[in-house]
């Protein structure tokens, strides 16, 4: 067993490294785009709604509110997307019997993760500096829901390629489909600003409950009643268990192609 998972250890470093080469080889200033990107994203929405957000949400600071937003938002849609072509792009990898389907996609999670975990730390170290309270007494909380989002988002990039393989249409479709989260996910207000009759269909939806933890965890007067670390928690695992069930189903078909 233990040479078993030190081959998947070997197997899914050397993915992550490939994958870290492939997007950031072809940039000199490709780690700093990292910086740069959402940094920017965040500087354009603080130029246009900066004024009256900061009036409608006086619990946290709203640069602080963007961040806690955009990034995790980021992260999660990077993961997902990049998930479609995931057997595409590999494909050649896979003639070598020790690198499985699955560890792709673990690979751009892990890469994605470490991306998204760093420039979040380092913004948020930027707001401190300009005076901004960042509390962290609620750290260990807010790792935990961090590596639930991590968590969610590797599970539904699993689900995608496995869509992507079995119908490769949906490449086109998916992504059409995850733009709207952007909207119904809370990145840019918060849900408690939404009237009741609306806000119960944005909580169907657990991106916009990672999100709104996120930033309790980080101020703890930001108002988080209508939204549940149990209900994230549910979703991830059991989009975790189906995408694990259907990836069980069709790794010896996802091999042979």
């Amino acid at each position: 067993m233990k040479p078993q998972l030190d081959l998947i250890r070997r197997t899914v470093l050397a993915l992550f490294l490939r994958e870290m080469k492939t997007r950031f080889g072809k940039y000199r200033l490709g780690y700093l785009w990292c910086l740069l990107e959402p940094l920017a994203h965040i500087s354009i929405l603080l130029l246009l709604f900066g004024y009256i957000m900061h009036r409608s949400i006086p619990s946290i600071p709203f640069p602080l509110f963007l961040l806690c937003g955009v990034l995790p938002f980021l992260m999660f849609n990077q993961i997902v997307s990049r998930s479609l072509n995931a057997l595409d792009a590999n494909q050649g990898l896979l003639s070598y019997r020790p690198v499985q389907a699955i560890d792709l996609i673990l690979a751009r999670t892990l890469l994605e993760g470490v991306i998204g975990t760093v420039v979040f730390v380092l913004l948020l170290l930027g707001l401190a500096l300009t005076g901004q309270t960042i509390a962290l007494d609620q750290l260990p909380t807010l790792c935990g829901y961090w590596i639930l989002l991590l968590l969610f988002s590797f599970s539904l990039g699993l689900l995608f390629m496995l869509l992507g393989h079995a119908y490769p249409e949906s490449e086109k479709l998916i992504p059409l489909l995850l733009k709207p989260l952007y909207f119904l996910s809370g990145v840019m207000f918060p849900l408690a600003l939404v009237p009741a009759p609306y806000q119960a269909y944005l909580l169907w939806n657990p991106l916009a409950h990672a999100l709104e933890l996120i930033r309790h965890a980080l101020v703890a007067s930001y108002p988080a009643g209508h939204v549940h670390g149990s209900y994230l928690l549910l979703w991830t695992l059991g989009l975790l268990f189906f995408s694990l069930l259907l990836y069980k189903g069709r790794a010896n078909a996802l091999r042979r192609s």
